[in-house]
């Protein structure tokens, strides 16, 4: 019985020892294993900013600088040329990085378009001007948009030139019988004054002298500008009003350099309104301007518009689409969407999925043809059947920036605010008075730019008028031809964002009006304080855009409460 009992515990305790042997230590050595690979796995694992690749952390959450959630970062990887780099799937998931092939098609929309406004169509515009000096006693067309017919009475002058010829004509009108050529003359030149026969008889019936005389309208029209104002003494010819025929109205559009070889005069185009959405109103092109604005890299094109019905009115925004005429070799071209290329000073660049599986991507620079609709033609840099990225460009160059491979965003020898492309410093000798008028702008600028950071398109205009008109009145003595052509560049796009109500392009000429002013702030031998160069890298279509603030915290006027800490300081000036 003893050896019995003897006998089952010692089996009891080799059946706990074989099962400890068996599966205790491949439970540990399974935890031990699992939690090797975890640890090693998380320790790997670095989180960064598509916006702000500066940004690395250890575990997933949002950006500190935008708020923007952050992706997984790749590590570097071997065997790959220098410009190739790789992601994850799981990183290009959370990107939602979207790829097609390039083939030979024809771009499904064969139509561009082209954005503009309405303006007074100049050749219909009267220019009503006095015919002898005077004083304007009253005044009968006082704002613009008033309608005048002909031979309305515009304004009443006293003319101390038309009293003495009036006393001559008198004289003269009791001496016609032996002195008929004096007569003559006399009652002519009254005639090239514009008096009527109907006045000039009245003078002589009543023998008495008339001290205010009418200028009467020549045209019918629109009042486009109020020149004079009463009490203003004029010399004959000098402009009292502007009067625009509006029966017929130019609608102007702005074409850039790679259109132009697609439009030609005597083309159809479609034109809408915001006032009319459901119209569809057609023109043809008229005219196309021989000379390049150098600011904007635009040239205007300019379509005549039926306007009987009063259905336009100068200073409207307007869309236009020109459709493009096919061509059989067209076929045969190369075609990608627009989302795929990104743009970097004067180069173009796609993203190129060299290998599928694992996915590897390099830059490659690209030479563009036309644009059609929402394609851009490929003259060169791409083949048939290659595969290019169409969505997640930017976070693909973000992710190469990190990985030191080539990208877009801050490319070596980069043009700054203050350098060239090159990267050489734009340095500039600027004169003292110049410098003083200067740095009295600076605080309307600086409202200016808190105006777009709140988003308030009516203070932005109001503040853009102020700089204008102080920037216009510099000392403009000893400004070299440099200095000269920035400052004016810098008046363009200030009327530009003054006299737009549009948020977004008062902000797309924002971004080129620093461009320019922000050198010139930086060649200032001192501005008081303490200001700061600031860039946002997702400005002016990912290209980045600069500013001047004198706060180092980041306060972006590109987006406002949309992005709000978005940018990074590029320099500091004092």
């Amino acid at each position: 019985m003893k050896n019995n009992i003897l006998y089952i515990v010692i089996a009891a305790l080799a059946g706990l020892l074989l099962g400890y042997l068996f599966f205790g230590n491949s439970d540990a050595n399974g935890s031990a294993a699992d939690g090797h690979d975890h640890a090693t796995e998380a320790e790997a694992q670095m989180w960064t900013c598509s916006m702000h690749p500066q940004i690395m952390l250890g575990e997933p959450g949002d950006c500190p600088i935008c708020g923007m959630d952050l992706i997984p970062a790749t590590s570097g990887e071997d065997g790959l040329r220098p410009e190739q780099f790789t992601m994850t799937e799981n990183a290009l998931a959370l990107a939602n990085v979207q790829t097609t092939f390039v083939g030979s098609a024809q771009a499904e929309k064969n139509t561009l378009s082209l954005s503009g406004k309405i303006t007074a169509n100049k050749e219909a515009v009267a220019v009503q001007a006095s015919y002898f000096d005077g004083r304007i006693e009253e005044l009968f067309v006082n704002y613009e948009g008033q309608e005048v017919r002909k031979g309305q009475r515009l304004a009443t002058l006293y003319s101390p030139e038309l009293v003495a010829a009036q006393q001559e004509l008198l004289t003269a009108s009791a001496l016609k019988g032996s002195q008929p050529e004096l007569y003559r003359a006399v009652r002519k030149k009254l005639l090239l004054w514009k008096l009527s026969d109907e006045q000039i008889g009245t003078i002589e019936s009543s023998g008495e002298v008339m001290e205010d005389f009418s200028v009467y309208a020549t045209v019918s029209g629109t009042v486009s500008e109020v020149l004079s104002a009463e009490g203003d003494y004029i010399k004959k010819g000098q402009p009292i009003a502007k009067v625009s025929n509006l029966n017929t109205v130019w609608a102007e559009f702005d074409a850039y350099e790679s259109q132009l070889s697609q439009i030609k005069e005597g083309q159809n185009i479609s034109i809408t309104t915001n006032a009319y959405p459901n119209e569809l109103f057609e023109g043809k092109v008229s005219f196309i301007s021989p000379v390049l604005d150098n600011a904007t890299r635009t040239v205007t094109v300019r379509a005549s518009l039926n306007n009987q019905k009063g259905q336009f009115k100068p200073g409207m925004f307007v869309a236009g689409q020109i459709e493009k005429g096919r061509s059989s070799g067209e076929e045969q071209q190369l075609f990608v969407p627009a989302s795929a290329v990104m743009w970097t000073g004067e180069r173009s660049l796609v993203y190129v999925k060299v290998v599928s599986d694992p996915p590897v991507f390099e830059m490659r620079e690209v030479d563009l043809g036309d644009r059609i609709g929402d394609n851009y033609q490929i003259l060169s840099g791409l083949r048939a059947g290659e595969e290019i990225v169409t969505n997640g460009t930017f976070t693909l160059d973000a992710a190469a920036q990190l990985q030191g491979k080539m990208s877009m965003m801050r490319p070596q020898g980069a043009a700054t605010g203050t350098s060239d492309e090159s990267g050489t410093e734009i340095r500039m000798d600027l004169p003292d008075a110049f410098q003083r008028d200067f740095v009295k702008l600076m605080p309307d600028y600086l409202q200016m730019k808190d105006a777009f950071v709140a988003s308030q398109a009516p203070e932005v205009a109001k503040s853009a008028q102020v700089v204008l008109d102080q920037m216009k009145a510099i000392d403009r003595s000893g400004l070299g031809t440099t200095e000269r052509q920035y400052l004016d560049t810098s008046l363009q796009f200030l009327e530009k964002i003054a006299s737009n109500p549009v948020l977004e392009m008062q902000r797309d000429h924002f971004v080129h009006l620093n461009e320019h002013l922000v050198v010139l702030t930086a060649n200032l031998d001192s501005l008081g304080k303490t200001h700061y160069v600031q860039r946002c890298p997702m400005a002016n279509n990912n290209k980045g855009a600069i500013w001047i603030s004198t706060e180092e915290g980041i306060r972006n006027p590109y987006y406002g409460d949309v992005m709000l800490t978005c940018g990074t300081v590029e320099q500091v000036l004092k």
